[in-house]
């Protein structure tokens, strides 16, 4: 698998080091996986293993296994083994990753270097992470191989597929467009989030809009005869889920599952469903932000909400969204956002 996302911050202090480690336990999709930690002594491969770690739940705190080689800890997910290949040989570090790969659905490597391959070579699904001195501080870059991504080609491709509405693209468009602002404020967080897979869920998370559909809420939209009636073959293939699921399902069966899992949870429902990773996070509320096409603040797309939902009784639901949308913002930018 190429690298299909590329994610890059800074990290003045240890402290962010850790607090970066912590974030990337909110991005993680498919299971067995492996990390490597690549950089020379001193660059904060531990650090940020500690800080990754306590997020996972390993309450004790986490040392470099220089010379065991190798430590294994149960998480929420399963047993993670740590493994420092530093002072192996090249023939030493095979063996003994061989020798970890049944068991463990993390595997988190320092010193894949010790392997004389290129890592993608060895695990072409991966977590390859990078650390390096920047002034005083560290530079950190992270190449997700783990799970794939369509190109925007195949998703140009569902569009017409489906016969997805202008509007809905226009929509689907400026959600895409708004995200790299927010992952900049994100950034400055030192929160590690998958900007390839947020474009992707942002370009794609309407795509079954109209399996529940509500011409009361959108009379301008114009739609063919045709649509319609290819529409209503969707709804039956897809009946009892909302377009958020009908997505998750439709990305699924393209191969796309880690994708779907982001979009599915981007909608308005009660109970409202668990966001768990930091993408799926940012999905819903970019979603809240943008208008039609235009980016507005909560307040002013609530609003509209009531005014095109009013009549239906879901007045009450929408305080309830509101404010979970409030919570989600003070929660990703505890330092304020601009409207």
């Amino acid at each position: 698998m190429s690298i299909i996302d590329y994610c890059q911050i800074s990290l003045p202090n240890p402290e962010n080091t850790v607090q970066a480690g912590s974030f990337l336990a909110h991005s993680l999709y498919s299971f067995p996986v492996t990390i490597l930690l690549s950089g020379e002594l001193g660059t904060g491969k531990t650090t940020l293993l500690r800080g990754f770690a306590n997020a996972l739940g390993i309450a004790e705190g986490i040392t470099s296994p220089t010379f065991a080689l190798e430590q294994r800890y149960e998480t929420r997910y399963g047993q993670m083994a740590h493994i420092d290949l530093y002072r192996l040989t090249t023939p030493q570090a095979r063996e003994l990753l061989q020798a970890s790969e049944e068991h463990c659905n993390l595997r988190c490597i320092e010193w894949p270097e010790r392997l004389s391959l290129p890592p993608e070579d060895i695990f072409p699904e991966s977590i390859a992470i990078s650390l390096r001195e920047e002034g005083d501080g560290r530079h950190l870059s992270i190449a997700f191989r783990d799970v794939p991504l369509p190109s925007r080609e195949e998703i140009e491709e569902w569009r017409k597929e489906l016969n997805v509405p202008p509007q809905v693209i226009a929509h689907c468009d400026a959600v895409a467009a708004f995200i790299p602002s927010l992952l900049s404020l994100l950034s400055d967080q030192y929160r590690i989030v998958r900007p390839q897979m947020l474009c992707a869920a942002a370009l794609t998370h309407d795509l079954l809009r109209f399996v529940d559909f509500r011409k009361d809420a959108y009379p301008d939209f114009e739609y063919s005869p045709e649509q319609e009636r290819f529409w209503s073959q969707c709804r039956q293939k897809y009946a009892g889920l909302s377009h958020e699921y009908a997505c998750e399902r439709f990305l699924s069966e393209k191969g796309y599952a880690a994708l779907g899992r982001v979009v599915a949870t981007h909608g308005l429902s009660l109970p409202s469903p668990s966001r768990t990773t930091i993408e799926q996070k940012v999905l819903f509320y970019a979603d809240k932000r943008v208008k039609m096409d235009t980016v507005v603040s909560l307040d002013e797309r609530f609003a509209d909400f009531n005014v095109r939902y009013g009549k239906s009784g879901d007045l009450e639901k929408s305080k309830i969204w509101y404010e979970e949308a409030k919570r989600l913002e003070n929660e990703l930018f505890p330092a304020g956002i601009s409207s």
